[in-house]
């Protein structure tokens, strides 16, 4: 393995050398950018970046300027998950890094400087330069340094910029990444609002969910294997309180970026359909009426849609296991009034019985370690932990449920009456018809793959928040005995 670090590092810069040839021959677009420069020096402008979700301001001068961005390199322990913490390698801060927007023809003077509490040194990859690695050599930057390099911005359109210091994907994929906008000389279509979104995945060494301090994994990031795929940095960085916000007769435009390292995305907008998709981050709207679009790692994508009623609509990664179960998963929280033409919510409900159907159990896992009673503090922390992991996706982050679909944990009869059931209803999935709090509901829950302890600890911190007002909490000894025992009708 010592051997073929160097050959890796030779081919990568081989290919960065060609590449960047290829994009350096003349075409019209790069001729375009430069005719309407003027004469004299260009006028001077500092760059004002804005951090996910958050977009730049649109830009309205109509000739080119010189640029100069400021962006830090930091090393910063944060939150993954609910309990969860990372080291975060990062541009700005934040992962993703700020989104950057210039002019096509701007000259753009870049100052990269790299923290002194920084542990690596670090550089920038800039999908949108042409030149040698993206303006990479130049500014490899060690820790307590600055470097300064410059570049033309030739050609319009939506870029990834990450860091390429070796190893490179271990940078990209402890969040080094953002996304820089370069705008046509005639900007873009003005639309009501625009948001930021990066995708990204985390290898992390302990699995989803697992409390603590978690170091990045080379192996499972070798293997493509992320424990967590989040927008935005983070799992839950664009939903509840942090849902992007928007009006019914509004038109949104999402900005949306693939840091990977690895997968590609299936970005999709659940109730909404994209009315023009600039695919790959091109500068032209080449694709109409589209239901989902694919981001490559390293790419982007620029999506229009037209709210037309109101809701919160879900995006997702439509590798859809990423979205439920790894965290890539965020809302569009849409006020105003509603429009029953074009949506009319739910119009009937009757018990639909037909015979047959059962849900396969899945097995808990074989050789974990001995699990033990957890004091009360602890028991509810891991619960929330479990909770936020597992049962938020559908019974919501305050446990209200969604109507005619999940039914409400908050202030829930069903859930209070019988301790065990509740028990058995987590270890072995539910079925058929049921009442919650007076309203019938009749769906599928799968049986959830958690152990003893974990049970123990959501259904505890459920039935202790919420509006729940269990004075016992469940123990692993609870979980154990239902476990063991006979299914029980429900």
């Amino acid at each position: 393995m010592r051997r073929s670090t160097p050959f890796l590092v030779v081919v990568a810069a081989a290919a960065a050398v060609l590449a960047a040839a290829a994009c350096a021959s003349p075409d019209a677009s790069a001729g375009d950018a430069m005719a309407d420069r003027p004469s004299g020096a260009l006028p001077v402008e500092t760059l004002t970046v804005a951090f996910a979700p958050a977009v730049p301001a649109a830009i309205t001068r109509k000739t080119p300027a010189k640029v100069v961005i400021n962006l830090e390199t930091r090393e910063i322990r944060k939150r993954l998950a609910d309990g969860v913490e990372y080291t975060f390698w990062t541009f700005g801060g934040s992962v993703p890094g700020p989104m950057l927007r210039v002019r096509v023809g701007d000259e753009v003077e870049f100052h990269l400087n790299n923290h002194p509490s920084s542990q690596m040194p670090h550089n920038i990859d800039l999908h949108a330069v042409t030149g040698p690695g993206g303006g990479a050599a130049a500014s490899f930057t060690a820790p307590g340094h600055s470097s300064t390099f410059s570049f033309a911005a030739l050609n319009p359109g939506l870029y990834v910029y990450h860091c390429a210091t070796a190893p490179v994907g271990m940078h990209i994929a402890n969040g080094m990444y953002g996304l820089i906008l370069v705008e046509p000389k005639e900007g873009l279509t003005p639309v009501d609002r625009e948001f930021y979104l990066v995708q990204s995945e985390f290898y992390t060494a302990g699995r989803h969910g697992a409390p603590g301090i978690q170091p990045f994994d080379m192996e499972k990031a070798l293997h493509e294997d992320p424990e967590y795929v989040v927008f935005n940095g983070s799992v839950g960085a664009v939903v509840g309180d942090n849902a992007l916000k928007a009006k019914v007769g509004e038109t949104v435009r999402m900005f949306v970026g693939n840091g990977g390292p690895n997968l590609i995305s299936s970005f999709h907008v659940i109730g909404e359909i994209f009315d023009k998709v600039y695919t790959e981050g091109g500068s032209l709207a080449n694709q109409r009426d589209v239901q989902t679009t694919l981001v490559p790692a390293g790419g982007s994508a620029i999506v229009d849609m037209k709210l037309e009623v109101p809701g919160t609509f879900i995006l997702v990664d439509h590798s859809i296991f990423r979205a439920f179960n790894k965290g890539a998963l965020g809302m569009l929280a849409v006020e105003g009034s509603e429009n029953a033409a074009i949506y009319s919510g739910k119009q009937d409900d009757q018990v639909y019985l037909p015979e047959g159907g059962a849900i396969q159990a899945m097995p808990v896992e074989a050789g974990a370690a001995p699990e033990r009673e957890l004091p009360r503090n602890e028991l509810l922390a891991r619960g929330q932990q479990v909770y936020a992991a597992n049962c938020a996706a559908c019974h919501q982050l305050e446990g209200q449920g969604v109507p005619g679909a999940f039914p409400p944990l908050a202030s829930s009869d069903y859930l209070m009456a019988d301790k065990d059931r509740a028990i058995g209803v987590v270890v072995r999935g539910l079925s058929g018809a049921v009442t919650v709090n007076g309203q019938p509901y009749n769906g599928v829950m799968p049986s959830l793959q958690l152990t003893n302890g974990d049970v123990a600890a959501v259904l505890s911190y459920v039935r202790t928040n919420f509006g729940n007002r269990a004075t016992d909490l469940v123990t692993l000894r609870d979980v154990q005995r239902v476990r063991a025992a006979p299914p029980a009708a429900h």
